[in-house]
């Protein structure tokens, strides 16, 4: 009896003359698009710029390749370093390998290069983008189902992924844990999503939720998988690194909400000022416009009273005038009452005359 499965592609590289078109990378780039297109969606939504997300991604996503690309091979360096392995396959990014946790680790410093250059704080940054990096993952998958690597256990399931014989592997059907990982970052995206909308997360919340939320799955999908693997206490390396980080990103949700309730008011000082929609901005151009006018105002005021006098014409200069005049009257009655008496003492001696 035929058994329903998944088809895998009979290679993952198509070639286009001398250029290989490798389907691993492909979803790689896909993801990556995908990412920063609803960041910025997001961005923008919280009153930032359209382009701050790309910007920062310069810096985000080669940060993010090399330390995706250092996790594995620490991790799996035997199949690098050991006996009859070439190191130099280590470079070899598109064959597959890279570890989603050195990743965001790496990727989160050269996203903290990129907001430290634009002045904008990194968490609100990490929020915008926390479910289009999930969107990422669930499409980078996909490059793991063109190199037929990251399987589970085997099974007859209907979505069983078929595996053809190849290097460390065998013909067969198994569980397609690729696939699980995929659908399951789509829903944490959708997830964050709701959370955000719902509860206003900030401060890198929306973030914390999205780590912690993978973490829960890779835990159970990496517990499936079969692929050759360090083990701790009989538990695979990549279980106890999804705990420890499933905790820290639990503790930095409590404590951040905490001590910083609620979201930012502000993700980005000049983006609403660059476009004329800052109402704080607006309101100190019309209290400067003002104050010029004031200013204007107290000038013209100033030069039509000290033109008044020098400037004005005839009837003008009577007003300045007549001050003078009055001071001269007063001047004259003054002398007159001086002199007065002095006729007045004459008048008697006249009489005794």
């Amino acid at each position: 009896m035929d058994i329903a499965y998944i088809p895998s592609p009979s290679t993952g590289v198509i070639h286009l003359g001398p250029i290989p078109l490798r389907g691993y990378a492909f979803c790689i780039i896909i993801g990556v698009f995908v990412a920063v297109w609803l960041g910025n969606k997001r961005w923008i939504a919280r009153g930032g710029k359209p382009g701050t997300v790309a910007d920062i991604a310069v810096w985000a996503v080669p940060f993010g390749l090399v330390g995706g690309r250092l996790y594995h091979v620490i991790t799996d360096y035997q199949l690098y370093f050991g006996e009859g392995r070439n190191w130099v396959d280590a470079f070899k990014i598109w064959e597959g390998g890279l570890g989603i946790w050195g990743a965001i680790a790496l990727g989160a410093v050269g996203a903290w290069i990129g907001c430290r250059l634009r002045g904008i704080p990194l968490p609100a940054w990490a929020d915008a983008l926390a479910p289009g990096i999930a969107l990422a993952q669930a499409c980078g998958r996909w490059g793991n189902w063109f190199n037929q690597e990251l399987y589970g256990r085997a099974t007859d399931l209907p979505w069983a992924v078929e595996i053809s014989a190849g290097p460390n592997r065998d013909a067969g059907t198994y569980h397609p844990t690729f696939l699980y990982e995929s659908l399951w970052c789509v829903g944490v995206a959708f997830l964050v999503i709701w959370a955000d909308r719902r509860f206003k997360l900030g401060h890198g919340r929306a973030f914390a939720l999205y780590v912690a939320a993978y973490c829960v799955g890779r835990g159970w999908i990496e517990y499936m998988r079969v692929d050759e693997a360090h083990h701790i206490l009989g538990v695979r390396l990549n279980v106890w690194t999804s705990i420890v980080v499933f905790v820290l990103a639990v503790v930095y949700f409590v404590l951040s909400a905490k001590l910083r309730p609620g979201r930012e008011e502000v993700v980005e000082p000049d983006a609403s000022g660059a476009d004329g929609k800052d109402k704080t901005g607006a309101k100190d151009k019309a209290k400067d416009k003002a104050k010029d006018k004031a200013e204007t105002k107290a000038e013209g005021t100033t030069d039509g009273t000290a033109g008044s006098g020098a400037d004005a014409g005839p009837k003008d200069s009577l007003p300045t005038r007549a001050p003078r005049a009055d001071a001269t009257v007063r001047e004259g009655a003054v002398k007159a009452d001086l002199r007065k008496p002095a006729v007045d003492a004459e008048a008697p001696e006249a009489d005794k005359a």
